[in-house]
């Protein structure tokens, strides 16, 4: 993945170093998302369809791989890796079993990977992989992963020896059907739901093993309505190109997002994947147009959202249309939109953001959010 050597010229969602974050583990971006699905064709041809991500790379039984399944694909510096097992006895298809479709792997492109793997494992990680060197006629990666939240993990990925398109054992996946992109850039930020109690345990962990910072804290009386609640921290690595918010109930009259969440998806897990773009009304357009469903936004947050924002570029009556919700801070403004699950359980969705300036999460919209989400469980019949 040549193009990843160039990530330092690009403008991430946080551009501010965070002192107070250590440095025994530099990272440099994410270098890619691994999700475990049931059918990996049909859900390449879902994410290229209704997200506008490219053919990119491809590993199977044509590749000699007799194990699993993975379609690669990219959009600007997203990389999405599907996998699906070929065999209903293994800890892909044991994982898909408990879980659904969801995310695996969140892969984290270091410099050095056995650096990062004896660091961070010398501080309490449990290992999920010692370094390997994987080999081909492109040179060579070196990766190595750890336990987080569930059964989610990190794999560093080192690349500064390797030509490649992807990864040893994978080839070009040449496609005829490639729609147009819809303009998502890179991933902004990966939100995890863990259980009652959990969250300051992986906060600190964040901290402890990974040297991440706590950049903001959101309480129930920050995130709750009348019905439900939800406590949040979110840890940034120094640079601020890795943001992972860490969630857990937190007591109310219902059950809440993150109950539902944890009851569906058989416990801790990524809950959404946050995606920049530089236009998000085309975006959301464009995903619109394709199929994609995005919670509904009660027309009445429009009527006073400009009293508490101010002024905004776009025209109002254009985001009301698509739904798009807007939120300011002290360094300027965010736009952005939630989209229902992709999975039949409610459990994985996606958020489309745009930062012109703000370098928050959209505090101010949480009360409109939460009553969107209400809504849909309500719906399920599991609020």
């Amino acid at each position: 993945m040549a193009e990843l050597k160039n990530i330092e010229n690009y403008t991430y969602g946080l551009a501010k170093i965070f002192p107070e974050a250590e440095d025994f583990l530099p990272i440099n971006g994410t270098d890619y998302v691994e999700l475990y699905v049931g059918n990996a064709k049909q859900a390449a041809h879902f994410y290229k369809t209704a997200f506008g991500f490219q053919s990119y790379a491809y590993a199977g039984l044509e590749t000699g791989c007799k194990t699993h399944t993975s379609y690669v694909l990219k959009q600007d510096k997203i990389t999405l890796v599907l996998t699906t097992p070929l065999n209903g006895d293994s800890d892909i298809a044991r994982h898909i079993s408990q879980h659904g479709d969801g995310v695996k792997v969140i892969a984290l492109w270091v410099d050095d990977a056995r650096k990062a793997w004896e660091e961070t494992t010398q501080r309490g990680a449990k290992s999920y992989f010692a370094p390997e060197v994987e080999q081909d006629e492109d040179g060579e990666v070196v990766r190595a992963g750890i336990h987080t939240y569930g059964d989610t993990v990190h794999i560093f990925v080192e690349r500064k020896n390797y030509r490649g398109l992807f990864l040893p054992g994978f080839e070009a996946w040449q496609a005829e059907y490639n729609p147009a992109p819809v303009g998502l850039r890179y991933i902004d930020h990966m939100v995890g739901n863990v259980g009652w109690g959990e969250m300051n345990t992986w906060a600190e962990f964040y901290a402890r093993v990974m040297g991440f910072a706590n950049l903001v804290t959101f309480d129930d009386k920050d995130i709750s309505t009348e019905y439900t609640a939800l406590m949040s921290k979110v840890m940034t690595n120094g640079n601020g190109r890795i943001k992972f918010p860490i969630n857990e109930p937190a007591k109310g009259r219902k059950k809440s997002q993150i109950e539902e969440y944890l009851d569906f998806y058989g416990g801790p897990g990524c809950q959404h994947i946050a995606v920049a773009t530089n236009n998000i009304i085309e975006t959301v357009a464009a995903m619109r147009d394709r199929g994609v469903e995005f919670l509904y936004v009660p027309g009445t947050y429009y009527d006073t959202v400009l009293d508490r924002v101010g002024e905004i570029d776009e025209e109002l009556t254009r985001l009301k249309e698509l739904g798009i919700m807007v939120d300011r801070d002290d360094e300027g403004y965010l736009l952005q939109i939630f989209t229902k699950p992709v999975t039949d359980r409610p459990t994985l969705f996606f958020e489309i953001i745009q930062r012109k300036g703000a370098q928050s999460f959209g505090k101010g919209n949480f009360q409109a959010l939460f009553e969107s989400i209400e809504a849909e469980q309500a719906r399920r019949g599991t609020l």
